[in-house]
């Protein structure tokens, strides 16, 4: 059997077409079992945990140092800390005492009640004008940091007083928190209705518009509902929900629309609804099909990275990309074929006129474009190219980090807390470096390193980037632990700076001509550790996506030279977002009217998840492009004209889509989670120089001095499957059948 047989989409969407209830009700109980897996499952089984997952050093000191100290399960290990401020009262009043009291000792709160405070004569705890205390607490979960927050919110509302609280689990609450509310405002109340808006435009007509959103919604919640079951014996991160979502809306609108566009241009063509219907599965739905096999597989490429909340991302998009496909290759013509030419109902007055008039015909504007491109090949090719490579310049000072507490709005309890503790008790902090030296068991072993320890703290104490550090030694006498804190946010370039310097310089200096094994943990440690698994990989991510995708294309057009620049031109865009990511971020050029934080760092998962994304979204408009002249060419054999008729026929719907992914996507950005708005961002204006600059000049350009050169493929891989996206479809009056596409 030919594999062009095998993958051919035609016969799906007749039988889906021809048994819609069978189709539509099977997708209901798959809807609702989802529902149940969501409900159930869903909320219990995702973490903020975004740790590397290759044993770094960071995460052998944490294994070391439990070991060494095993926690004590009546008392948590200090996670968070509440800092108490009086402007009218000293910590000496009776007033600031019975306050702590009230809060801490008294309170119905666990973490709150089991905490130890400076009223047990632990001076240290205690600021140097005595107007301030802080209270180190352990918060087991997020339950239990929502009770703390709530609590200390209270307590600030007495005027006397100012109470706020800071630390790993508040800071991942209000993550979390802050991750909803994104999600909520920026795609729901954004993307989701902009997504609709610009659909209602492109068909003209309302029940057109709406499926495509049905659609992506049934996408999500099925791929969520999956999710909810991946999340049990697997551990996600929470942000994989706004990944899925984003991803659910992009990709389930783009292929429902290329698929009704078809459908109503075949009808407009004069064809019967169900030769329609299976004319646009064996066209457009196996572009769909092959589109979203490249998606997948540029997903892949993120499974590489030793990183949790890289693979959590990579697993979502995976997920809503495949349940996308299926329903646009079943549920979508099931739909079809219920509804018919009511597809069309509902019109917009004037726009939908327009719209059907236009079915499958070429865009003015975008025709008189790609004629003006091809009537002067050579410098449309050079000028845009000059255009995307200034743009990507920028990259080679590209500087990635990622941001901590200091990066949330200030009306989050985590940064009020932290703002709080750098300024009553500056050498304080929740997040120290944790220097852990383990020596063998022999007394001059232990002598030794005991002796480099004290130098190393005395070296760091005399060091403003650090303070005042705390030694621990083990019952066994064999590890010793130094509790060193780190000036300002844990999460900032110049604590990130400073560690990698006590990892790399201050530690080997310190202890040179000992046996002692030193591991240096902490917060900022595992940061760095977090950047390394990012970034390491890049390469091998980076090679695998484009040899997967360059041999994937080479299969489906049969061509090297297609696939070669389809894969360089997904390169430039790439290349582009890169460069104006920098630009806006960290040199804030137009941040501030774009509503962005500038910063100076990019996020050290944005780029390489960045790649990823952009490379599968990109290859949704490429093939579904390419396919349109690829089918041109067969019937005209001419290049210039194939290239023509294929960029104006799908001008409006590859437009149309690239503004839905943009709207989207530009939904994250107007959040206030800095990596979401550099996420988003890079997205929106990626696809944006894809569908215009990309679409419109530099592919034309190139394929126009191409020319026949466009199809080659070489004598010695005529054996590779034909897997062609491009079709042809009789019916009506004769047989239905789909035909074999050209094999030139």
């Amino acid at each position: 059997m030919k594999l062009a047989r095998v993958f051919s989409t035609g016969p799906l969407a007749s039988a889906s077409a021809r048994h819609p209830w069978r189709v539509v009700g099977a997708w209901i109980a798959v809807f609702v079992l989802a529902v149940v897996a969501i409900v159930t499952l869903l909320g219990d089984g995702l973490s903020t945990d975004d740790a590397p997952t290759n044993n770094p050093e960071s995460e052998r000191a944490i294994a070391a140092q439990i070991q060494a100290f095993p926690p004590d399960p009546r008392r948590m290990p200090s996670s968070d800390i509440v800092v108490i401020h009086s402007d009218q009262h000293t910590v000496d009043s009776p007033e600031f005492e019975s306050f702590v009291r009230t809060l801490v000792v008294e309170s119905d709160v666990l973490a709150l009640s089991r905490a130890h405070t400076y009223l047990e004569g632990n001076t240290a705890l205690v600021s140097a004008d005595r107007r301030a205390t802080i209270v180190p607490l352990g918060i087991p979960d997020e339950g239990e940091a929502e009770a703390v927050i709530e609590a200390v919110e209270r307590a600030d509302e007495d005027a006397a007083f100012s109470v706020a609280v800071t630390g790993d689990q508040t800071l991942d609450y209000d993550f979390n928190l802050l991750s909803q509310e994104d999600l909520e405002k920026g795609e729901l109340q954004f993307g989701l209705p902009a997504a609709l808006i610009i659909l209602l435009l492109v068909f003209g007509a309302v029940v057109a518009g709406l499926i495509p959103l049905l659609m992506a919604i049934v996408s999500i919640v099925v791929a969520l509902g999956l999710t909810a079951l991946l999340a049990q014996p697997f551990e996600l991160s929470i942000f994989i929900v706004n990944m899925l979502t984003g991803m659910g809306l992009a990709l389930g609108i783009d292929y429902s629309l290329f698929v009704v566009s078809r459908y109503r241009e075949e009808r407009g063509r004069g064809h019967e609804q169900f030769d329609a219907i299976a004319a646009s599965g064996l066209t457009a739905s196996r572009a769909v099909l092959f589109s979203g096999t490249a998606f997948v597989v540029a997903m892949f490429g993120m499974l590489l990275v030793p990183n949790s909340i890289m693979r959590s991302l990579a697993v979502g998009a995976i997920l809503v990309g495949i349940v996308s496909v299926v329903a646009a290759l079943t549920l979508l013509p099931a739909l079809l074929g219920l509804l018919g030419d009511r597809v069309n109902a509902l019109r917009i007055p004037i726009v939908g006129r327009r719209t059907l008039e236009s079915a499958g015909g070429e865009g003015r504007f975008w025709g008189a474009i790609v004629r003006s491109v091809l009537r002067r090949p050579v410098l449309s090719l050079v000028l845009s190219l000059g255009v995307l490579v200034a743009l990507a310049l920028p990259i080679l000072a590209m500087n990635v980090g990622t941001s901590g507490v200091s990066a949330l709005p200030d009306r989050f309890s985590s940064k009020q807390g932290f703002l709080a503790l750098e300024r009553n008790f500056p050498g304080s902090t929740t997040d120290p470096v944790e220097i852990v030296v383990s020596s063998d068991s022999s007394d001059s072993s232990r002598a030794e390193a005991s002796a480099a320890l004290d130098r190393l703290r005395t070296m760091l104490a005399g060091d403003p980037r650090f303070g005042t550090g705390e030694i621990r030694l083990a019952e066994s006498g064999d590890v010793s632990v130094a509790s060193v804190p780190v000036a300002g946010d844990p999460s900032s370039s110049e604590a990130v700076a400073a560690v990698r310097e006590l990892r790399s310089e201050l530690v080997p200096q310190a202890f040179e001509g000992t046996d002692a094994e030193v591991l240096v943990g902490g917060t900022t440690s595992e940061n760095i550790d977090y950047f390394a698994s990012v970034i390491d990989p890049a390469p091998l991510v980076i090679a695998f996506v484009l040899l997967l995708t360059f041999l994937l294309l080479t299969v489906v057009f049969r061509s090297v030279v297609v696939a070669a620049t389809a894969v360089a031109l997904n390169l430039l865009s790439v290349g582009a977002a890169y460069g104006l990511l920098v630009l806006v971020f960290q040199y804030g050029i137009a941040a501030d009217l774009l509503g962005f934080q500038e910063t100076d760092t990019i996020e050290a998962w944005v780029p390489l998840f960045l790649f990823s994304v952009l490379f599968g979204l990109s290859m949704d408009y490429q093939v579904f492009l390419l396919s349109r002249i690829r089918e041109r060419y067969d019937e005209t054999r001419d290049t210039t004209d194939a290239v023509t008729f294929g960029v104006g026929s799908t001008a409006r719907i590859i437009t149309g889509a690239a503004l839905i992914i943009v709207a989207v996507f530009s939904g994250f950005a107007r959040g206030d989670l800095i990596m979401f708005q550099q996420m988003g961002f890079g997205v929106a204006v990626a696809l944006l120089i894809d569908a215009t600059i990309i679409r419109s000049v530099l592919l034309p350009s190139a394929m126009r001095l191409l020319g026949r050169w466009n199809w080659y493929l070489p004598s010695w891989l005529e054996w590779l499957p034909r897997l062609q996206v491009e079709g042809s479809y009789q019916g009506s009056a004769g047989t239905q059948t789909p035909l074999e596409p050209s094999r030139n």
